[in-house]
């Protein structure tokens, strides 16, 4: 009888096959098997928050086999992910399958190569049961917030909307970002500068520091004028000359937080598709010369430890490549934050001696570009500073015949030893800053006298990277789902992308003023960080996790029925919604609304009025007829464009109109967002080209 290993994916399931060899069966649950069905909460608040949990229609046939494997094995072994959600799968498996918890089946592996899974092998435990009970607090504690709020908001706002314990709090960050920006009061303030010549005729660019009563700090266009009225025509003298040494010190290795946001500024990746791809790299690659390896650690980790097994590796390849005078005098060692799991290593690349250019042609271009990073930040947490030239020159200003003077300074630097900056790129935009040699008492001369306007910034929108970063700060989620929050908030259309920035919508706005208004503490980020750490006490064992949810859901329950009493009969009204046309019934103007098959208008002088019309998509554009489309909805929610004269035309679009038409036949033009349009008309050339699979 073999041995059977379930893992979560079968890329992972092919790589420790490889590792494994005969005796063994490895196969995929492909996620989670079991949950808590849609449509109903399937959670049971009078009976201690029992979830109801249900296999997952899709797995019904993956389960069946999964048990039939399981009768015919000597042992199951369970190897999901190593986290609480891998946990939460295990559990499940078990519980489906009908494994002993009592018996050590759970294996788990930090990284899939052969010793990885060989140690991992070598260790095999129990469930951990508090780490099970933390995912499920977690799912359950989301699908209390979620299906108590999102009907709430959605009767009050718009149909089908949705709120959410972590997603709410990212979005009301964005919406604070927002408002300070519109607040923001620009102050004026000016420079001075100035260009001197050396005695070696080099251009010296020097700023307006002080004068004798201290700092210089100008305000206004007429004090400006002041200063330079006493900078122009005066002498310039070098006042002193200080030289020193500055070290920068090694970055850590990544944290799931700090790859997604290197990633974002150095790749422009979103946080979604950094994580499928290092998800990749961790499962398994196919590589010539290793077969099916995992090329990185796990990659869901806020510590900033890596094993002493990778850091000798790391040295030996560093010391070989570069030199002994790349590693440090004593080994670089990295504090991880207060409230970090710690659970797993740093990100690091599973055999640091695979280099990047020596997989190239094996990785797809976003793994290559992902792992060369994170390869690069690895080995440079490793090494010695990078050690700095710095010169600092003072300059005095004076005019004959006067009693004040000025004094400027310039600042240089230049790279006396490269250190970890050899294999990884700071952020500074120029390592070197070199000024002309000068000496003190040295005479200059003025070249130019430049008074400069300035107004300070209002605070940039948040980034991917930086709303990550914030999250981080604030304990808001965890590593696993930083990707998944900025998602579900762009993809509900709370959030939208502007160029690299995230600016909230007039929707994302409405729903956090509603939230804000009657709920402050779902969108508190003390109140949710505050839930993380509970989150975290229960995976440990130090809380329990029913008196947890006890805490919380009472309140939440007793604040929303107060929230319907208080706005019976009120709803808020959307600018996006609103329309020019005017209702032929009682004269006011028409509104957008979404009912059960898609959006229609209907009169805002609802309830007196009930005038509806269908939302018209475009008028005489249906290919077929010429009638007019309107948006509507299948039974499963989806949206599609249809001909208003159905049934008698049966032209049907999942690809909204352009409101262009056909150069060719004058057909209506269709296109998805972002891609290139095309006619509705089948029988024209510019219809949509299907694939065809070549022989």
């Amino acid at each position: 009888m073999s041995k059977l290993v379930i893992v979560e994916s079968p890329a992972k399931a092919k790589t420790i096959k490889k590792y494994l060899g005969p005796g063994y069966e490895v196969v995929a649950s492909k996620g989670h098997v079991r949950d808590l069905p849609d449509k109903k909460l399937n959670v049971d608040v009078r009976n201690n928050y029992a979830p109801k949990y249900e296999i997952i229609p899709d797995k019904q046939a993956l389960v069946e086999d999964l048990k039939k494997k399981a009768q015919k094995s000597e042992m199951v072994y369970l190897a999901t992910d190593p986290d609480r959600e891998g946990e939460g799968i295990s559990w499940h498996l078990a519980e489906v399958l009908g494994i002993d918890l009592n018996e050590k089946n759970r294996v788990t592996f930090n990284e899939i190569t052969k010793t990885g899974v060989k140690e991992g092998m070598a260790a095999p435990r129990k469930v951990d049961m508090d780490l099970v009970n933390a995912q499920q607090a977690r799912r359950i504690l989301d699908r209390l917030v979620g299906y108590t709020l999102s009907p709430f908001v959605s009767q009050k706002i718009r149909p089908r909307l949705s709120a959410g314990r972590v997603q709410s709090v990212a979005v009301r960050l964005i919406v604070d970002r927002e408002e300070e920006i519109k607040k923001f009061v620009p102050e004026e303030y000016w420079t001075v500068e100035a260009k001197l010549a050396t005695e070696g005729r080099r251009v010296l660019k020097a700023s307006l520091d002080s004068d004798e009563k201290g700092k210089v700090k100008i305000g206004d266009e007429k004090t400006a004028g002041e200063y330079y009225e006493r900078l122009d025509g005066s002498s310039f003298t070098v006042r002193s000359v200080k030289k020193g040494i500055k070290t920068k010190r090694a970055m850590p290795p990544f944290t799931t937080s700090t790859l997604q946001q290197d990633v974002s500024r150095k790749l422009g990746f979103q946080a979604s598709r950094t994580m499928r791809t290092a998800q990749e790299l961790y499962e398994g690659v196919e590589i010539q010369g290793h077969g099916s390896i995992g090329l990185i650690t796990y990659m869901r980790t806020d510590s900033l430890r890596i094993s002493e097994e990778a850091r000798a590796a790391g040295c030996r390849y560093i010391e070989d490549c570069y030199g002994k005078a790349y590693l440090p005098d004593k080994p670089n060692y990295y504090k991880t934050r207060s409230n970090a799991q710690d659970g797993h290593e740093a990100i690091r690349p599973s055999t640091p001696s695979i280099y990047p250019e020596s997989v190239k042609d094996d990785l797809t271009p976003d793994q290559y570009k992902l792992y060369t990073l994170i390869w690069r930040r690895f080995m440079a947490s490793l090494m010695a500073p990078c050690v700095l030239n710095t010169t600092k020159v003072e300059i005095l200003s004076q005019k004959e015949g006067k009693s004040g003077y000025c004094v400027l300074t310039s600042t240089g630097h230049s790279v006396k030893f490269e250190g970890f900056t050899k294999v990884y790129e700071t952020e500074d935009e120029d390592m070197s800053k070199l000024l002309p040699d000068v000496k003190e008492s040295e005479e200059l001369k003025q070249r130019e006298i430049t008074p400069a306007q300035h107004f300070t910034q209002p605070p940039a929108r948040y980034t991917e990277a930086t709303l990550i970063k914030e999250l981080e700060e604030n304990g808001v989620g965890r590593p696993s789902t930083y990707a998944s929050i900025i998602s579900t908030i762009t993809g509900k259309g709370y959030v939208e992308r502007k160029q690299k920035q995230l600016a909230p919508t007039e929707l994302g706005t409405a729903v956090t003023d509603l939230l804000r208004d009657k709920f402050p503490k779902i969108v508190n980020t003390k109140f949710t960080a505050q839930m993380e750490s509970d989150l975290d006490r229960v995976g440990s064992g130090e809380t329990d996790y029913i008196k947890m949810l006890d805490d919380f859901y009472p309140e939440l329950k007793q604040q929303v029925d107060k929230a319907r009493e208080e706005m019976r009969g009120s709803r808020i009204q959307l600018e996006e919604d609103k329309t020019d046309i005017i209702c032929p019934n009682c004269g006011k103007n028409m509104v957008v609304k979404t009912g059960r098959y898609g959006r229609f208008l209907g009169c805002s002088g609802y309830p007196e009025c009930k005038t509806i019309m269908p939302m018209v998509a475009g008028k005489g554009l249906c290919p077929q007829c010429g009638g007019d489309l309107i948006e509507r909805r299948t039974k499963k929610g989806t949206s599609f464009f249809g001909c208003a004269n159905y049934p008698a035309c049966s032209f049907a679009s999942w690809d909204p109109p352009t409101g262009e038409l056909c150069p060719k036949c004058g057909k209506a033009m269709f296109a998805k967002k972002g891609q290139k349009p095309y006619c509705g008309n089948k029988d024209c050339e510019n219809a949509k080209k299907t694939r065809t699979k070549s022989k």
